[in-house]
């Protein structure tokens, strides 16, 4: 404003005493000048006042969050996770996100579970019902009310976060890619893997093709999020980030969900191959994707209501077959 204001009184008296051939033209030019230089300082501590009060609103949110308290915790007598094979138990499992827990807030009821290894659980039932909050106590992210979840036999409350978070392969309906070349986003899997890895794991889950027709290939640089790829090509990045992981313990979380149709049937052989011999949890809407299933659970209001294979649940014609019958009528 200051400025604006100096340039008017400057063309105005300026151009006041050139009428009255009081002045030359040269010097109100001057003088036009000496105003924006004289301002353009001013303006810059401006700007860099501006970016200062940024900054510290930016400083002051990340630390609020490292100075979060961590929710969970290793035990004082925690011990190490040794290499599992894959068997899941939900032993009476009751779970609450109240601070207050009680049996009108729960968001789990006494889930019992018994996944083998290298079985696929398929969990279905509509949104809120409790899939989600279900798989995501096995890597732990929540402790249970009551009850154990337990792997190969290990209470997960009884082990470190890190040996047991190392060992379980998670792909969630939003997938987050970071700025970097598509390698290092799949590399971030297993840090230590060779770049032939990188490709083997690419390939198992049909992207590698697409990642060769990019302008630089597995050098490709992403911007944050992905920038640049749809939303199903960020998902089957994080597919082949998950085959380099090789968990023993898979959890998909509606990892399918943005993946048109045509992909879908091209990843579903890859997906069978990456499922076979580990212990799978499939999150899935779209019921097509669970068919094949070792056992089907339909979650309904933080309970397992129904149990069994696609096949015996439609012979049963409970909530699954109406479920099934909403999308296939």
């Amino acid at each position: 404003m200051l400025s604006t204001l100096a340039t008017v009184i400057v063309a105005a008296f300026g151009g006041w005493l050139v009428v009255s051939h009081k002045l030359q033209v040269g010097i109100v030019v001057a003088f036009f000048i000496y105003v924006q230089q004289f301002f353009r300082p001013i303006q810059i501590i401006s700007n860099i006042y501006t970016q200062m009060q940024s900054a510290f609103a930016g400083a002051e949110r990340i630390f609020d969050l490292i100075d979060t308290p961590l929710q969970q915790k290793d035990s004082p007598e925690a011990q190490i996770l040794p290499a599992i094979e894959g068997r899941v138990v939900f032993d009476h499992v009751n779970f609450s996100y109240a601070a207050k827990p009680d049996p009108t807030n729960l968001v789990l009821r006494d889930i019992n579970l018994v996944a083998e290894q290298g079985q696929t659980i398929a969990l279905v039932g509509e949104t809120g019902a409790g899939k989600s909050t279900m798989v995501n106590l096995i890597p732990r992210f929540y402790d249970v009310i009551s009850g154990k979840v337990l792997i190969d036999g290990f209470d997960t409350s009884e082990v470190t976060l890190a040996s047991l978070r190392r060992q379980i392969g998670f792909v969630q309906q939003d997938t987050f890619l970071f700025s970097g070349t598509v390698a290092d986003n799949i590399r971030y899997g297993r840090l230590d893997a060779t770049d032939t890895e990188v490709e083997e794991a690419a390939k198992a889950v049909s992207v590698h093709d697409f990642i060769l027709a990019l302008p630089d290939g597995y050098n490709t640089k992403l911007g944050e999020r992905g920038t640049g790829l749809s939303q199903g090509q960020r998902q089957l990045i994080a597919f082949a980030r998950t085959v380099l992981a090789d968990a023993r313990i898979l959890i998909l979380d509606e990892a399918t969900s943005n993946i048109d149709t045509y992909t879908e049937s091209l990843i579903q052989d890859a997906l069978k191959r990456l499922l076979k011999g580990r212990t799978s949890f499939i999150i899935a809407h779209r019921l097509s994707t669970v068919r094949d299933a070792d056992l089907v659970l339909v979650v309904d209001k933080g309970q397992i209501v129904e149990r069994g294979t696609h096949d015996e649940l439609l012979a049963l014609g409970g909530r699954y077959a109406e479920l099934y019958q909403r999308q296939f009528p």
